[in-house]
C-alpha cells in the first residue's frame, strides 16, 4: 500500500524541515501546530494549514508528530480534538521522543480504533532534518513499517528495531543519554584544560585526533561554544526530559545508571539557569561559571582585534 497524503502535527525546528523534505518529495501535506506562525513557512511551501489536530487525521492517511513531551502527545493523539479522531489516519507516526510506556500506552489505544502505530524518533539535529542525514529509528507492526518506509526514507538512514512497540523509543532514549553525557564530560575537561592554560581549539584538536574524541568535542564544541553562539538546535529542557525519561525507564527495569543520574544533574542546573529554551551546549556554560573562566581561543580575540 502506498500514502500520498500525510499530515504534520508539531512544525517546530525539526517538524518544519521535516514536513519540508516531504512536500518537496510531492506528498501533499497537511500541517498543525499552535504556533500558527509556526505554520507559514510551511503554508507559503505548498502546505495545506490544519485548524486542529484531528483535521490533520481528517486530510492524511499518515499522520506524523513531533512533539515536547509525553503528556502533550497523549493529549493530541487521543484528547479531544486529537488526531485519532480523524476520518482518514490509518497510520500515526511518532517521531517524538516519549519513552517506550507512552509508545505501547498510545499504540494500544489507537489499534481499538484501527489506527496502527510506528514509533520512528529521529536523531542528527537540525542539518539532518534540512538534508535528510537523520538516523530513523524505527518499530512497530513490520506490515506497516514497510507500507511507510518510503515516506520515513526522506529523513535519512533507517534502523528497524523490531515489532515490539516502544523499542525505537529505547534506542533513542539510549542515544540521546549518550550525547548528553559526552558534553557534559567534555566540558568539565575542557573548561579544566582552559582554567591551566590551554588553548581550547588546539585541545579540540588533539583530543579529537586521540581516544577521547566524542559528538561533542567533535560536533558541538567547534560549532556552537568556541564561537560562543550556543545554537546547536536542541533545547536544554528537552535533552533534560529525554535524559529524565532515559533514568525513569532504566530504573523500572531494573538497570541502575550512576553516570547518567549525574548527567540529569547537570542538565537541571542548566535548565535553571539558563532556562528551557536554551540551547544544551549552555551546560559549558555552568562549567564555565563555576571555574571562572571562558572558553575561548586565544586565536578567536586575534581575530577580533583583526576584524
Amino acid at each position: 500500500m502506498s500514502y500520498s497524503k500525510v499530515g504534520f502535527v508539531g512544525v517546530g525546528k525539526m517538524g518544519t524541515p521535516m514536513a519540508g523534505r516531504l512536500i518537496k518529495a510531492g506528498y501533499e501535506v497537511t500541517v498543525y501546530d499552535l504556533d500558527r506562525s509556526a505554520m507559514q513557512e510551511l503554508g507559503n511551501a505548498g502546505a495545506k494549514l490544519a485548524s486542529s489536530p484531528t483535521e490533520v487525521g481528517n486530510a492524511a492517511e499518515v499522520v506524523f508528530a513531533s512533539l515536547p513531551s509525553p503528556q502533550i502527545l497523549e493529549t493530541v493523539v487521543l484528547g479531544a480534538n486529537g488526531i485519532a479522531a480523524g476520518s482518514s489516519i490509518k497510520v500515526f507516526i511518532d517521531i517524538s521522543t516519549t519513552g517506550p510506556r507512552t509508545a505501547a500506552k498510545v499504540a494500544e489505544a489507537l489499534k481499538s480504533q484501527n489506527i496502527a502505530m510506528i514509533d520512528a524518533p529521529v536523531s542528527g539535529g537540525l542539518k539532518g532534518a534540512r538534508n535528510g542525514t537523520l538516523a530513523v529509528m524505527t518499530s512497530g507492526p513490520k506490515t506497516v513499517y514497510e507500507s511507510v518506509r518510503p515516506i520515513l526514507e526522506n529523513f535519512g538512514k533507517m534502523f528497524f528495531m523490531g515489532e515490539v512497540q516502544g523499542a525505537a523509543q529505547t534506542m533513542k532514549l539510549a542515544n540521546n543519554l549518550l550525547a548528553a553525557a559526552a558534553l557534559a564530560v567534555s566540558s568539565e575537561a575542557v573548561v579544566m584544560g582552559v582554567k591551566a592554560g590551554l588553548d581550547p581549539k588546539i585541545m579540540l584538536d588533539v583530543i579529537n585526533a586521540s581516544s577521547g574524541r566524542n559528538s561533542a568535542t567533535e560536533d558541538k564544541f567547534p560549532k556552537s561554544v568556541l564561537p560562543r553562539t550556543f545554537d546547536f538546535g536542541f533545547a536544554t529542557g528537552l535533552s533534560f526530559k529525554d535524559v529524565r525519561l532515559c533514568l525513569e525507564e532504566a530504573e523500572a527495569i531494573g538497570v541502575p545508571m550512576v553516570v547518567g543520574s549525574a548527567v540529569r544533574q547537570m542538565l537541571s542546573v542548566t535548565n535553571q539557569l539558563y532556562g528551557p529554551e536554551s540551547d544544551f551546549t549552555s551546560m559549558v556554560r555552568v562549567i564555565e561559571s563555576w571555574a571562572h573562566v571562558e572558553v575561548r581561543s586565544p586565536q578567536q580575540d586575534v581575530t577580533v582585534e583583526a576584524g
